[in-house]
């Protein structure tokens, strides 16, 4: 029998499946305590939320994803496999890039925005706030609202300004989705490769999640220009923390 499924289809259920597979490989390495940027009794007692709670918020924004995804690919619907065929490795990386770039800008001032009014970080974003110290499958647990316009909306203006395929979308939301789980991971793992191609990764982003960095590195998911260009960069340092393990350490005094 022949099961044909639309890239369509894959590329609204693909990154969902990407995000619990990726997110729960992550699980187990939590048990090494030395490659930890915060202790599990840290994880217990600063988080603000259940684990249970974040699951039942993580499944609920990918369910109103999947919806935007079928509604957007129907809206824009046209013959992926033809277009994929026809572009040259060199269109289909231009396209990846410039992605790459329309999240991140979307992101960077939704999220600082998110921040500076207090109305929306009382009311919304102070959910992902919940999670102070960050954990892998816990990268989407956000406000429905704000999973709304930050990743859905920011999602969507990426796959439209690029000009990808809706197969192209399979590949580039897929590495989106690991990159958010891994800048969530709460690990400092030695050998990992986005540690080595991006400055945006887990440690950077924890700095974050603490009390004293919330006005800072705001940037997601891939490059830090835009917290570099408008005054918003905290340096980090990784240092051996007491008890074991790692703690990111901000190289910048913000005592303002």
């Amino acid at each position: 029998m022949d099961f044909n499924v639309s890239d369509e289809i894959l590329g609204t259920f693909v990154p969902i499946l990407v995000y619990w597979v990726y997110s729960g490989i992550y699980i187990p390495l939590g048990c090494f305590e030395n490659y930890r940027l915060h202790s599990r009794k840290d994880e217990d007692e600063k988080n603000l939320v259940s684990k249970q709670t974040v699951v039942k918020g993580v499944l609920l924004q990918q369910t109103v994803q999947a919806v935007v995804a079928i509604i957007l690919f129907t809206v824009t619907g046209n013959d992926s496999d033809a277009s994929v065929v026809q572009q040259p490795p060199l269109v289909l990386f231009r396209q990846f890039v410039v992605a790459m770039l329309v999240l991140d800008t979307w992101q960077y001032f939704m999220h600082r925005y998110m921040h500076h009014n207090k109305f929306l970080y009382r009311h919304i974003h102070s959910q992902h706030h919940r999670l102070v110290v960050p954990y892998s499958f816990g990268a989407l647990y956000n406000h429905p609202v704000e999973g709304l316009l930050l990743d859905t909306i920011g999602g969507a203006l990426s796959f439209l300004l690029s000009g990808m395929s809706p197969r192209m979308s399979i590949f580039f939301f897929s590495f989106a989705t690991i990159k958010t789980v891994d800048d969530h991971c709460g690990l400092w793992l030695p050998g990992n490769l986005f540690h080595f191609f991006f400055r945006n990764n887990s440690a950077y982003h924890d700095i974050h999640h603490q009390l004293y960095g919330t006005k800072y590195n705001y940037s997601q998911p891939f490059f830090v220009m835009w917290d570099r260009m408008l005054g918003t960069y905290m340096p980090y340092s990784l240092e051996k923390r007491a008890g074991g393990g790692l703690e990111a350490k901000p190289a910048k005094d913000c005592q303002d």
